[in-house]
């Protein structure tokens, strides 16, 4: 199927990439036109010159932006082109409202839509092992998932429009919890004194491992945090998750108390690091203590 990526960020380059080696990137479009210049060059894909355009040419568009705002204003942009056939596969972390109302809109139009969020990190991203969370029809799931496949190595299809974004809210309290332990982990164990890099190396393949623990505790030993997945970014999913459990009537404490955390790490400039920055509060626990 002939593919258009949108929105090449952290994640949508890597996934734009691995669509092209499978032979299924037809064209990009990114807000920023110089990026869409650049990914269009070392691809020998073209560069649209709007979303309109790109979907005009493809049989399925790939959407990968930042929030719900974003993902609804691209779906409006490519509706000129959308008609019956056309899969919109939206792999950006937004509410499952939105991603009804996204697949309403292009309803109108004829054309299918696909909530398919996606967890794994720029390394996931890069090396295609994405785990991608589906929501939507079952036969047009099946028709994209060469596209899926193609971006990650487990996808499932989780049930009807929004389910995909519900499962990756539920990913995204989980990773809320597992940073919270294992900043709290390293730190503790810088202040007692341990080799951090054994530490990892050990703990790495123990009972309490993670995904965070094996790729971000060396950014915490090491005290850099390039960006990755972005304080400003979960903290905006954590909005998400903290609306919709709202809608049940109830209000997480592992979400209130990261996102209390991260706004105080937007607040002294740490907002565009990656999340394992938050180690930097559980140290200043351990200073303050020994003072």
């Amino acid at each position: 199927m002939k593919t258009g990526f949108i929105g090449l960020g952290a994640m949508g380059v890597g996934m734009a990439r691995n669509l092209a080696s499978k032979g299924l990137l037809a064209g990009v479009w990114n807000r920023s036109a110089a990026r869409a210049a650049q990914i269009a060059a070392e691809t020998g894909t073209p560069a649209a010159t709007d979303p309109a355009a790109l979907a005009a040419s493809a049989d399925a568009v790939v959407i990968c932006v930042s929030a719900d705002a974003d993902v609804l204003a691209v779906v409006d942009a490519l509706l000129p082109s959308a008609r019956p056939g056309l899969i919109v596969i939206d792999c950006s972390t937004v509410s499952a409202a939105t991603a009804r109302e996204a697949a309403a809109r292009l309803a109108g139009r004829g054309a299918s839509f696909l909530d398919c969020p996606v967890s794994g990190g720029v390394e996931g991203a890069r090396d295609g092992t994405l785990a991608v969370m589906c929501g939507g029809d079952p036969a047009t799931f099946e028709r994209a998932r060469p596209i899926l496949e193609a971006m990650g190595r487990t996808v499932t299809h989780m049930g009807p429009t929004g389910y995909g974004q519900s499962t990756k809210a539920t990913n995204q309290i989980m990773c809320a919890g597992v940073i919270q332990a294992v900043s709290e982990a390293m730190a503790f164990a810088r202040a007692e004194g341990l080799p951090l890099e054994k530490v990892i190396e050990t703990l790495g393949k123990g009972a309490g491992s993670s995904w965070y623990f094996v790729n971000r505790a060396p950014f915490m030993a090491r005290g850099s945090f390039p960006a990755g997945f972005r304080v400003r970014l979960h903290d905006k999913d954590l909005g998400i998750c903290h609306d919709m459990a709202a809608a049940h009537g109830v209000e997480l404490p592992v979400v209130e108390v990261t996102r209390a955390h991260y706004r105080a790490l937007i607040e002294a400039g740490h907002g565009d690091e990656d999340i394992s920055t938050i180690v930097r509060l559980k140290d200043a626990l351990f200073d303050a203590g020994g003072a």
